[in-house]
């Protein structure tokens, strides 16, 4: 299966049909009039199709099994076709397209196994998915694309030379992912001055956003947060809170992180952890959604 565990949880909604055709209008009266042999049409086909949407990922051996949290089935008639449509809904990190579709279907096999004994001409076609809300593509937003980043790595060792940089480099990884480009990439000690200087410093050459990696721990020498906190206009405790929920789910450390988000005047500045994973995490767990915050810092001036 798709490796999904980078991916966020999501409400996810998908709507599929299937379509029954019979043969003569004497089969659409028997449904109408519940006079069919085998019994309710409708009520036995929609909790079949209850049945078969969730044995889903049982058959399709890519299929994530996953909650199934709302399942709907409504049917319209117009002549001698039934249309089937068939609602999913659930909270995770992948969507329902296969659930709904394999729910139409089972609703349809089920309606075919029951009418074929009064009417020899039944069709199923016309499967196929109508909508779907959720996923990437949903709040994907038409984010600026002319946004620049500078990041800062704190670190004693690193800038002392001692330790290679690899969290910033994932951080540019992501960054570029999202069509921000880089405006300076810096190592640091773990100095309030320095780490304050560079945040004002970005702000006044009006860069987008000012991402920090480490001194966000709780060693003595981890003061990042202590810096940047002072200077911020306003903090954004929804970012700070994505980001250790989203680490929480991976590891039980990342309650430990002491992460930053505000801003300063339009300028976003972030404090992430220092560590590889933990940096990429954050970024996974709050880009490119995070880049909506521009649309209201400094949307009005670049439309």
């Amino acid at each position: 299966m798709v490796d999904i565990t980078h991916k966020n949880t999501t409400l996810r909604t998908a709507v599929a049909q299937a379509v029954v055709s019979v043969s003569k209008p004497e089969t659409i009266e028997a449904i109408k009039n519940d006079t069919v042999p085998k019994g309710n049409v409708f009520a036995m086909s929609k909790a079949a199709g209850l049945l078969g949407v969730k044995r889903t990922p049982d058959i399709l051996p890519d299929c994530h099994p996953l909650p199934i949290e709302f399942t709907g089935v409504e049917y319209e008639i117009n002549g001698l076709e039934i249309t089937i449509l068939f609602t999913v809904k659930t909270i995770y990190k992948t969507g329902v397209e296969v659930e709904a579709m394999h729910g139409a279907s089972v609703v349809a096999l089920n309606m075919y196994d029951m009418l074929k004994p009064i009417d020899k001409g039944i069709e199923i076609h016309a499967i196929k998915m109508l909508n779907k809300k959720g996923g990437k593509s949903d709040f994907k937003d038409n984010f600026r694309k002319d946004l620049k980043a500078a990041v800062v790595v704190c670190s004693d060792t690193i800038s002392a030379g001692h330790k290679e940089d690899k969290a910033g480099k994932a951080i540019i990884e992501k960054l570029k992912s999202c069509d921000v480009s880089i405006a300076e990439y810096v190592i640091i000690p773990d100095e309030t001055d320095a780490i304050q200087d560079k945040a004002k410093t970005y702000q006044e050459q009006s860069i987008d956003m000012v991402i920090y990696t480490g001194g966000t721990g709780l060693s003595g020498r981890d003061v990042t947060p202590e810096a940047l906190i002072p200077i911020l206009d306003r903090r954004i405790p929804g970012i700070e809170e994505a980001i250790r929920n989203y680490g929480q789910d991976r590891t039980p450390y990342s309650m430990l992180s002491r992460s930053v988000a505000g801003t300063i005047e339009n300028t976003l500045v972030l404090a992430l952890p220092g560590s590889t994973n933990g940096a990429k995490e954050s970024m996974d767990a709050i880009f490119p959604s995070v880049l909506h915050v521009f649309r209201i810092l400094k949307g009005a001036r670049h439309d």
